[in-house]
C-alpha cells in the first residue's frame, strides 16, 4: 500500500544538488501499516520508517465548570469550557443534561474542526439560594462518554449592622433618656457579606407594626390610649432620627462607618399636658435596603390603582429606642424677684433656689448677661433632684424704675447639621425670671468757688461762682470758634485790612490749639487778628496725592450714582410714555365705573407643593413619605408610546443626570421576575413591564435584548416623564419546548443598570379530555334511537387557538358511534362539548374509539361503550 516513485542516478551525486523521491500511501483498509525505505549511500546503508496511520478525532473536554460564588440577583452568569481537538479530522460532540438547575448550554451539540478549540458557553440564572453541583454527560466521537461537573454556589446579598466598638451583631440601639432638643450619636459599621459590590440607601419606617413615636410607654392603660392620636399626625419623624451617610456603595465584604443621631422633639398635642408628666418613647427601625431591590404591588392599572411598597429580602433592621423629657427647673422664692429700693452707687442681694425635679437626666444652666444685675454663680450643673442656691445681686448704674428679663439658658448637646459627628454643647432650652428694683438719688450740696479767670461757657449771673464737679463730665476740650471778619474787637492796626474768610480763636481753646487741623483752614487770634500757628501733625495728615486720590474716588463714586439714577429715571419715563402714547385710547379714566370683584377663598393661590426630590445629602427617605409619593404617581393615568429619545431641552438636561442611590430607590421597574406559566410553543404571550417615575425630573429608560425569545419587545426606549407611570409590553415568543429562564437588562439614564428575570415553561400544543373512557346509559324520557348520548370535555390549558379533528377507529365493522362537532377549535383557556351518540341496531357493536387528532400537537384517544339496560 505504499508506492515509492523515484529516478535513481547513473553518476554520482554532485555537492549542491538533490535527488527528489516521492512516496504515496493508499490504505485499502482501516488499520495502521508500518514498513521501511532502505537508502544506499556508496557504502552506507539508511533505513526509513514508513507509517501509514488511519486519520481520526482526539477531543478533549474540561471536567468542570466552576462558578464560585454568586449573588442572587436575577444576571445569567455565563462561563466557557473548550472541547479540544488534536487530530486530524473532525469531531461531533453532543452535550445531555437533565439536572435539577437550569442551564443554558449553547451549543449542545457540533462539530470540532481538526487542531482547533471551540468554545461552549453554559449560563445559569441567578434567582435562587443555594448550592450548585451538577453532572453534564458529554459524547465524543471515537471516545468514552465524558462527565462535567458544574458547581456554584449562589447566595443572598446579606447587609449587617454591627457594632463599632464590639464587631457583633447589632439588632437595637438604646438612646436611653434625652432632653427635647438634645441629640445623641451612636456609631454602628454597615457590612456587606457578600463577594460582590452593592448599593444601599436607608429608610426610616415610620409606619411599621411595632413602632412608637411619642407615647408614654409608662403611663396607665387609659392615658396610652388617650394618647394614640399621636400615631395618626402628620410628624416628620427624619427629624427625629438622622443617619450620615444614609446612601453609599459597599465593595465585597466592605465595611463602613454610619452615623446615627436621635434628636427627639416636643410634638404639639390637642390638649394642654402638664410639662412634668410629659414623657414621650419611641421605638422607630431603620431599614437599610439594597438599591433598587423593592418592588411596587400594583392593583387596576387601568383605573384608579392604591399603590403599596414590598421590600425584598436584601435588607437589614435596626431598632431604635429612646426617650424625650423635658427640663424641669423650679425657682424659690418664685420666677419673679423684687429686689429692696437702693440708692445709686449701693448694690442689694437676693437668694434664689434652682432645683431639678427630673428623676433621670443632670442639667446644665448658665444666667446671661443682665443690665444692672449680676448672678454668681453664672454657671452651674445640677444632678438629678438637686438643688443650688444662686446670688443675684442688684447694682444700679442710673436711677429710675427696672424690670429686666433673666434668661436662663439649658446647655445640652446638639449636633451640627454639617457635621453630624461634631456634638456641640449649645442652648437648647430658655427659661426666664423677673427681676424688679428701684434706684434712688441721694441729695448733694452744691458749693460754689470764686472764679479767679476769664468767665468759662457754664457761669452763673454775674460770673462770680461757678458749681465745682460738673466739669468730670465733659468730654472735649472747648474750642470757641468765630469769622475774623465779623469782629474788630482789638484788632491790631497792621491786620485791620484783612480780608480772608479766616476762623477766630477764643483764648479758652488753648486745651485743643495743637491738635491737626483741616490743611485749608487758617486760624487768627481774637484781638489782634494776627495769623495763629497752625500745626500739623505728618503722622496722621494725608499728603497731597493722597488728598487728590480721596477727591477723584469721591467724584467718581459721586458720577457712579448719579448716572445709575439718571439711567432709572430714563427707564421709568419710557415705561410711561408706552402706557400714555397710545393711540387707541378714547380718553376713558382708569377704572371709572368698575366694581370690585367678589374674592372667595378658592381664589387664593395654594402653597406650592414641596418637590418630591430632595437634593439635601442629610434628607432621609421614610417609608411614609415614599408610599405618599408612590400613590401620587400612580393615581395618574398610564402613560402609553412616550417619546424614545429626549428632545426637549429640558428633558436632555434631566436624561443626562447622574442619579443618587436615594433617587434611584424611588424608581420602580418591575416585576423584577417576569413569569410566563405555561406557554404554547409557536405562540406569542405579553405582559407588562411597568416603570414608575416618582421623581421631579425626567429619566430615560432603554431596554438590551439580546434573546431571541424576546426580540420582538417593543419599545425598547422610552422618556418617562416626572411622576408618571407607564409601561412596556415584554413579548415571550419560542419554537423549542422545554424551561426557559433568561434575564435582559435595562439602563437609567445610559448609567443605571438594572436586570429583570423571564421566566417561561414552553409546551407543546395539546388538548386534553375530560375523561378517556365514555360510558353512555340511555336518558329517560327520549325518543327511540336517540336516548344513548353524552358529552365529552376538550380542554385547551395554554394561550393558542388549538384545531382537532375526531377520527373514529372503525376496523373490519362500520361503527355505530358518531361524535359531534367533528372538527373544530378551542380558544386559549377555554373548553368545548363534543357530543357522542350511540346507533342501536341489529348485531351492532356496543363498544368504539375515537382519535382526537390536534393540528400540529397531540393525539388522545377516546374510548366509548354502552351500558344496556332490559326492563322485563
Amino acid at each position: 500500500q505504499f508506492k515509492l516513485t523515484v529516478e535513481n542516478p547513473e553518476k554520482p551525486v554532485a555537492p549542491g544538488l538533490q535527488v527528489k523521491a516521492v512516496v504515496k500511501y493508499t490504505p485499502k483498509s482501516a488499520e495502521d501499516l508500518q514498513d521501511k525505505l532502505t537508502l544506499l549511500v556508496d557504502d552506507d546503508v539508511v533505513h526509513i520508517p514508513l507509517l501509514g496511520l488511519i486519520p481520526y478525532c482526539d477531543l478533549e473536554i474540561e471536567s468542570e465548570v466552576n462558578f464560585g460564588e454568586m449573588i442572587a440577583n436575577q444576571k445569567l452568569v455565563t462561563k466557557e469550557i473548550s472541547i479540544t481537538n488534536r487530530g486530524t479530522i473532525s469531531g461531533v460532540f453532543r452535550i445531555l443534561y437533565d439536572g435539577v438547575v437550569l442551564l443554558n448550554i449553547k451549543p449542545a451539540r457540533g462539530v470540532v474542526k481538526p487542531k482547533s478549540v471551540r468554545k461552549i458557553k453554559v449560563d445559569i440564572c441567578t434567582d435562587t439560594p443555594g448550592v450548585i453541583k451538577e453532572m453534564m454527560k458529554v459524547e465524543l466521537e471515537s471516545r468514552d462518554s465524558a462527565e462535567v461537573w458544574v458547581k456554584g454556589v449562589v447566595i443572598e446579598q446579606v447587609l449587617r449592622v454591627l457594632g463599632a466598638s464590639c464587631g457583633k451583631v447589632l439588632k437595637c440601639i438604646n438612646f436611653g433618656p434625652l432632653y427635647f432638643g438634645t441629640s445623641k450619636t451612636e456609631k454602628i459599621h454597615l457590612y456587606n457579606e457578600s463577594p460582590e459590590s452593592t448599593d444601599w440607601v436607608a429608610v426610616l419606617e415610620d409606619n411599621a407594626i411595632g413602632g412608637e413615636m411619642g407615647t408614654d410607654l409608662q403611663g396607665s392603660t387609659d392615658a396610652v390610649l388617650h394618647d394614640l392620636s399621636l400615631k395618626n399626625k402628620d410628624v416628620d419623624v427624619s427629624t427625629l432620627v438622622l443617619c450620615i451617610p444614609n446612601q453609599g456603595t459597599l465593595l465585597p465584604y466592605e465595611k463602613s462607618l454610619i452615623t446615627v443621631c436621635f434628636s427627639p422633639e416636643k410634638f404639639e398635642r390637642d390638649y394642654e399636658v402638664n410639662d412634668a408628666l410629659l414623657i414621650q418613647d419611641y421605638v422607630l427601625f431603620l431599614r437599610f435596603e439594597t438599591v433598587g431591590k423593592r418592588s411596587v404591588c400594583l392593583q387596576d392599572l387601568s383605573g384608579g390603582a392604591t399603590a403599596t411598597t414590598r421590600s425584598h429580602s436584601r435588607h437589614v433592621d435596626l431598632a431604635l429606642m429612646g426617650s424625650g423629657f423635658p427640663v424641669i427647673l423650679t425657682f424659690k422664692p418664685g420666677t419673679v424677684i423684687n429686689f429692696k429700693d437702693c440708692y445709686l452707687g449701693e448694690k442689694t442681694q437676693a437668694v434664689c433656689t434652682i432645683k431639678n425635679e427630673s428623676e433621670f437626666l443632670p442639667v446644665t444652666f448658665g444666667f446671661r448677661k443682665t443690665a444692672h444685675f449680676n448672678v454668681s454663680p453664672e454657671r452651674g450643673t445640677l444632678k438629678k433632684k438637686s438643688e443650688k442656691e444662686v446670688i443675684i445681686s442688684f447694682s444700679p448704674r442710673q436711677i429710675g424704675i427696672f424690670e429686666m428679663k433673666q434668661i436662663v439658658d439649658i446647655f445640652g448637646t446638639k449636633v451640627d447639621e454639617n457635621n453630624v459627628d461634631d456634638l456641640k454643647t449649645k442652648s437648647f432650652h430658655q427659661m426666664y425670671l423677673t427681676l424688679l428694683g428701684v434706684c434712688k438719688s441721694k441729695q448733694t450740696s452744691i458749693v460754689f468757688t470764686i472764679n479767679p479767670g476769664i468767665t468759662p461757657l457754664i457761669s452763673n449771673a454775674t460770673g462770680q461762682f461757678v458749681v465745682c464737679g460738673r466739669g468730670q463730665f465733659r468730654d472735649t476740650a472747648p474750642v470757641a470758634v468765630l469769622k475774623s471778619a465779623q469782629t474788630q474787637i482789638h484788632t491790631h492796626r497792621k491786620n485791620r485790612n484783612c480780608e480772608d474768610d479766616a476762623l477766630i480763636a477764643f483764648p479758652n481753646d488753648r486745651a485743643a490749639s495743637l491738635r491737626p487741623s483741616e490743611w485749608n483752614k487758617k486760624y487768627r487770634t481774637i484781638f489782634t487778628k494776627t495769623e495763629r500757628y497752625n500745626y500739623v501733625d505728618p503722622e496722621f495728615a494725608f499728603t497731597d496725592s493722597e488728598r487728590l486720590l480721596r477727591e477723584a474716588m469721591k467724584k467718581h463714586y459721586i458720577d457712579f450714582i448719579a448716572s445709575l439714577r439718571w439711567h432709572r429715571l430714563e427707564k421709568e419715563a419710557a415705561r410711561h410714555f408706552c402706557i400714555y402714547d397710545n393711540p387707541v385710547s378714547i380718553g376713558i379714566k382708569p377704572a371709572e365705573g368698575l366694581k370690585s370683584p367678589k374674592i372667595s377663598m378658592a381664589d387664593f393661590p395654594k402653597k406650592p407643593e414641596a418637590k418630591m426630590l430632595l437634593s439635601d445629602d442629610n434628607y432621609m427617605l421614610t417609608s411614609r413619605n415614599l408610599a405618599a409619593i408612590v400613590s401620587k404617581s400612580t393615581n395618574k393615568g398610564v402613560w402609553s408610546w412616550l417619546s424614545p429619545m429626549p428632545s426637549s431641552t429640558q428633558e436632555k438636561k434631566d436624561c443626562r443626570l447622574t442619579l443618587t442611590h436615594k433617587q434611584l430607590h424611588q424608581i420602580f421597574i418591575g416585576p423584577s421576575t417576569i413569569d410566563f406559566g405555561e406557554v404554547c410553543v409557536y405562540s406569542r404571550a405579553t405582559k407588562e413591564l411597568h416603570i414608575i417615575n416618582n421623581l421631579s425630573v425626567h429619566i430615560w429608560i432603554q431596554i438590551e435584548v439580546e434573546v431571541a425569545e424576546l426580540q420582538e419587545t417593543s419599545p425598547l426606549s422610552q422618556v418617562v416623564p416626572p411622576l408618571t407611570k407607564t409601561h412596556i409590553p415584554i413579548v415571550f415568543e419560542t419554537i423549542t419546548a422545554g424551561m426557559f429562564k433568561r434575564s435582559f437588562s435595562y439602563k437609567i439614564n445610559k448609567q443605571h443598570v438594572g436586570y429583570v428575570l423571564v421566566v417561561a415553561h414552553a409546551m407543546p400544543i395539546e388538548l386534553q379530555l375530560s375523561t378517556r373512557e365514555l360510558v353512555l346509559t340511555p336518558v329517560p324520557g327520549c325518543l327511540a334511537g336517540t336516548e344513548f348520548r353524552r358529552a365529552v370535555r376538550v380542554c385547551n390549558p395554554r394561550n393558542r387557538l388549538v384545531g382537532f379533528t375526531w377520527r373514529p377507529v372503525t376496523g373490519d365493522k362500520k361503527s355505530a358511534f358518531t361524535i359531534k362537532p367533528t372538527r373544530g377549535s378551542v380558544e386559549p383557556y377555554s373548553d368545548m362539548e363534543c357530543e357522542v351518540v350511540w346507533h342501536p341496531g341489529f348485531n351492532t357493536p356496543e363498544t368504539g374509539q375515537f382519535i382526537l387528532s390536534v393540528h400540529n400537537g397531540n393525539s388522545v384517544n377516546l374510548k366509548c361503550s354502552v351500558k344496556v339496560t332490559i326492563h322485563v
